[in-house]
């Protein structure tokens, strides 16, 4: 029996270093979870079930990514359209809804609460790999494909951006870069790296503004921009490091401080594995600084591990997308991919100090329940993708 046979009846099909990079960041997902959810446990006294029912995600998770690579990406088309409705549909219900943490992002129902925002992100992926790949002329993607692109998403990008910034800006990162590789009309570019730079220079001179009057940001705070005060915070925060480390404030900016102590105490080889110190006082160390936490316990092993992790899908992404001999699923992958990665390094950046603070999860990683499922779709969407793409000369548009 030939490799070739093996590979055939083996139940992982689809591209093996995919699957490598995927189980890799489960399992890295379910130690660090384990190790960063020491307050949790503590504070009701049961130590097992945040990390047994993330494993359960995950797990879940897992068996769901490898039904969706048993089907055919022809079927991701409809899908996606229908995705993307329906979460349109949700991003307008969630602004009604009550805020957490500052911001009306999460959808309530019964028992069960997910971010819209998750489902948006995968449908308009899908929808625009489908526009951009069945309107095209012979230079490209075509001005009326690029035309709905631009127009469905500055619309999804405006239900989302009123209360998570953060992630319209990712969205908005990986719809240019499908468009940038779909060889849209660089007239449409350009005009979308103009308008990014004035919207910056225009954001940042309202941003000084805004800071200079307490008055004016408490009176935002109780209106439909209250998102703009906490935005000003969090781009105006002085994080000077005093001379004298006993006048260092401890007590502000508590995430970033504890983040930068357990980078800063990590050593060579970390603490190793559960002996995280910060992740007692560290907000949020299981969710958006858990990789603080994975240094800390890791040293320069997960630091560049997990970041290789990510490249490395990125990479072999776009050796996917190449084999791709139709539009669809080769802007597919590639859009997939940079909506993880681009996710996945916002989130480092943020973990390391080299970014404010936006609230981002480490995708696949940390603890969570909506973001687990849809990046385990990702991951199975890119594997359908390699799998057909071994059996097949070519794809039907």
């Amino acid at each position: 029996m030939t490799i070739s046979n093996l590979k055939e009846k083996s139940w992982l099909q689809g591209d093996m270093v995919i699957w490598m990079v995927f189980l890799f960041l489960c399992m890295i997902s379910i130690i660090e979870v384990y190790s960063a959810t020491s307050t949790m446990t503590y504070s009701n006294g049961h130590y097992w079930d945040p990390v047994l029912r993330h494993s359960a995600f995950l797990g879940i998770g897992i068996v769901f990514a490898w039904i969706i690579t048993q089907i055919s990406c022809n079927w991701f088309k409809l899908g996606s359209l229908v995705v993307l409705a329906l979460s349109i549909l949700l991003l307008i219900i969630v602004l009604f809804t009550t805020k957490i943490n500052g911001g009306a992002r999460w959808l309530e129902i019964g028992k069960i609460s997910f971010q819209p925002s998750e489902l948006a992100k995968m449908g308009l992926i899908g929808f625009t790999a489908f526009i951009l790949s069945t309107s095209r002329d012979e230079k490209g993607a075509s001005k009326i494909g690029t035309k709905w692109v631009l127009g469905v998403t500055a619309f999804v990008l405006l239900l989302i951006a009123t209360e998570n910034l953060s992630t319209a800006g990712i969205i908005g990162i990986t719809i240019f870069g499908i468009l940038f590789y779909a060889q849209a009309p660089k007239k449409y570019l350009a005009i979308i790296v103009g308008l990014v730079l004035a919207g910056a220079i225009l954001g940042g001179t309202t941003v000084y503004t805004l800071s200079k009057s307490e008055e004016t940001m408490e009176k935002m705070a109780q209106g439909p921009l209250h998102r703009i005060p906490t935005w000003v915070h969090r781009l105006t925060t002085n994080h000077e490091i005093p001379e004298d480390p006993n006048k260092y404030p401890l007590t502000e900016n508590i995430q970033v401080t504890h983040a930068n102590i357990a980078i800063g105490t990590c050593g060579i080889i970390g603490k190793g594995p559960g002996n995280s110190v910060q992740r007692d006082y560290l907000p949020q160390a299981y969710s958006d600084f858990i990789y603080a936490i994975i240094i800390e316990e890791t040293g320069i092993f997960g630091l560049f591990g997990v970041m290789f992790l990510y490249l490395l899908l990125m990479w072999q992404s776009m050796k996917i997308a190449s084999r791709c001999k139709s539009r669809f699923p080769s802007y597919l992958v590639m859009g997939l991919a940079l909506m993880i990665v681009i996710q996945a390094m916002v989130n480092m950046a943020v973990a390391t100090g080299a970014f404010p603070v936006t609230g981002q999860p480490l995708p696949l990683i940390s603890r969570g329940g909506t973001s687990t499922f849809v990046n385990c779709a990702y991951f199975g969407m890119i594997l359908s993708v390699s799998r057909t793409a071994k059996k097949k000369e070519e794809y039907s548009i």
